[in-house]
């Protein structure tokens, strides 16, 4: 619990004890800072975040135990994009996932929603933790990519930072969604499986062009599919992933409203 919502006033405490609660942007940035901390601190969510995308670049970077469609470019320069997108789906959806649902199954949700910190300083802090997060990992997976030997279209790179923003939002939106509705265990359970299954063929990692045609028709168009053909697009070729953008934007737009219909904040 953050310093704020530890020294917040309780239901039924005097006015005055409300009065003297700090500025909402202040705890709302405690709340982004414990969160963020957490996460680092967390030796499991750690190397889910960090130490598995850097793992899975060098591997499918200078490996070549799998065949990766990438056209006239160096692999190099296909893989890390696709890396960038696994890691902030990591970061945004796994760990999101599962500790929102073990705070909501422990009561610490309920809790800190009635302290001056609020539902609204709560959500905006997790999804400032998410976004400090998600930078640290794309410098960490953009350093291993350059000392590699990536060298992404300098024109792509405003289009890709927007697909990451908008691919954050998208699964962090999932990720809620996921932890405010089924049970702790379950949710553990089920954000593990997902991230490996949208990895694996989601067209996030793989470009969905080395996927069965049918089914790269439909993965082009979820959220990691959308993703990982954005970053492709952006830092590889240098294009403005538009359509790519409109799909992620949409889903997060959807997941959002999922969310608001349907979290539940105590088990």
């Amino acid at each position: 619990m953050t310093a704020p919502a530890a020294a917040a006033a309780t239901p039924g405490a005097p006015a005055a004890d409300a009065d003297r609660a700090a500025p909402a942007g202040r705890r709302v940035r405690a709340q982004a800072r414990f969160e963020t901390l957490a996460v680092l601190r967390n030796g499991e969510q750690l190397l889910v975040t960090l130490i598995i995308p850097v793992v899975a670049l060098v591997a499918l970077g200078r490996g070549s135990f799998l065949d990766i469609g990438v056209g006239d470019a160096e692999r190099i320069d296909v893989v890390t994009p696709g890396v960038l997108g696994l890691a902030v789906m990591a970061g945004s959806l796994t760990s999101q996932a599962i500790a929102t649902a073990f705070d909501r199954r422990n009561g610490v949700l309920r809790l800190l929603a009635t302290t001056p910190l609020g539902r609204g300083g709560l959500l905006a802090g997790k999804a400032l933790a998410v976004l400090a997060v998600a930078a640290l990992q794309v410098v960490v997976v953009s350093v291993t990519g350059l000392a590699l030997g990536w060298r992404p279209d300098p024109a792509g790179l405003p289009g890709a930072l927007l697909a990451l923003v908008l691919g954050v939002a998208a699964f962090t939106a999932l990720a809620l969604l996921l932890a405010g509705t089924l049970r702790a265990e379950a949710v553990l359970a089920v954000a593990n499986l997902l991230l490996v299954v949208l990895a694996v063929v989601g067209g996030l990692v793989l470009p969905v062009s080395d996927l069965p045609g049918w089914w790269a028709s439909v993965a082009e168009w979820l959220p990691p599919g959308a993703l990982g053909e954005a970053l492709r697009s952006s830092l590889v070729d240098g294009a403005f992933p538009a359509a790519h953008l409109a799909a992620l934007a949409a889903w997060a737009l959807v997941l959002a409203a999922a969310v608001r219909r349907w979290f539940r904040w105590s088990s």
